[in-house]
């Protein structure tokens, strides 16, 4: 790998250190100011986020996921030849296959993935704009990852996660079908699965503020 190529590090029980990644875009839609490395909260205690100001040290943050090794599972729902894969480890809840595909993703309805070969265009922009890689899926011409894009760019979603794509992260484990391609990372400090999100922000009512 070499020095321009980019990258982010784990600092234990501290900050991500983003590197040689140009896109950077803030919780309010603005383009950050361009650097080399910047240092990126995620213990969610940070009085100037997403940048890290040292308060994991204050707050005694612990950068260790917990063993999700149980909740590790991918299900699958086919019809019509298309198959949709969903890890529910990696869901953020951003709900973005709700808002492109609520005719197929209603969680008020079991199972919460319904459709057929007509629905394969919603399901693929809803699948397409997962920003962690949880939904996936499959068509008879296709593989599970024919989606992904060469955009490489991190975002801050309010609220919410960093939002990654093709930036390659040192981790021990990676989660069934999950893609290096399109993750999420945790900046609440929260998730049981770090550095990855699980949807603890939302769970427990965490805000930027």
């Amino acid at each position: 790998m070499s020095d321009d190529t980019p990258v982010i590090e784990l600092r234990e029980n501290g900050p991500l250190l983003a590197k040689n990644i140009d896109v950077l875009v803030l919780a309010d839609g603005s383009a950050a100011e361009a650097k080399a490395v910047r240092g990126l909260c995620r213990c969610g205690a940070s009085q100037n986020k997403p940048y890290c100001d040292g308060s994991h040290s204050k707050v005694g943050f612990e950068g260790g996921g917990q063993d999700v090794s149980s909740l590790d599972k991918t299900y699958s729902y086919e019809n019509d030849g298309i198959t949709v894969q969903f890890n529910k480890l990696l869901c953020s809840h951003a709900k973005e296959c709700v808002k492109n595909a609520p005719q197929v993703f209603n969680t008020k309805m079991r199972p919460w993935v319904q459709f057929g070969e007509s629905d394969l265009d919603s399901i693929t922009k809803a699948v397409a704009n997962c920003p962690s890689g949880a939904l996936s899926l499959t068509t008879p011409s296709q593989t599970r990852d024919w989606l992904r894009d060469d955009v490489v760019e991190i975002r801050v979603e309010k609220n919410g996660p960093l939002r990654v794509k093709n930036v390659p992260i040192p981790n021990d484990h990676w989660a069934d079908g999950q893609s290096p391609q399109q993750y999420v990372l945790c900046r609440c400090g929260l998730s049981g699965n770090k550095p990855f999100c699980d949807g603890s922000h939302l769970d427990q009512g965490w805000t930027e503020d």
